[in-house]
């Protein structure tokens, strides 16, 4: 039987994801409940990034794209942890996040917006 969270992450790596399935389900189940700041530094990048690419987001600093992309850019690695996620650039960030909400037709506008930095 199919599991859907299996399945979900699997369309995330299928869209080229590298965030560990630990990690990637952890972000969103706190982006779930989390009540955004629209004053939060991570917010205003987000919403910049999105702008760029053309990319709509509904509810603005409280669309699920920017919540999630705060999220992420918030985590710290653990000691020992090399390659994770908040060490990406911001451009990559945002991809990682439109990669886990499967959202494949925003992350080509960002591909298109940003076409000199490895967004993966």
């Amino acid at each position: 039987m199919n599991n859907p969270e299996n399945s979900a992450y699997d369309s995330y790596r299928t869209l080229g994801g590298i965030i560990n399935e630990k990690d990637y389900r952890s972000a969103l189940e706190r982006a779930d409940i989390t009540s955004p700041d629209e004053r939060a530094p991570h917010i205003k990048q987000a919403i910049a990034m999105a702008r760029t690419a053309g990319i709509e987001l509904n509810g603005g600093y409280a669309d699920k794209k920017v919540v999630l992309y705060d999220i992420l850019r918030g985590d710290v690695a653990e000691e020992g942890v090399e390659n994770h996620h908040c060490q990406m650039s911001d451009q990559r960030l945002f991809a990682e996040t439109l990669r886990m909400l499967g959202d494949a037709e925003s992350l080509e506008k960002m591909k298109a917006a940003f076409p000199n930095i490895d967004l993966g």
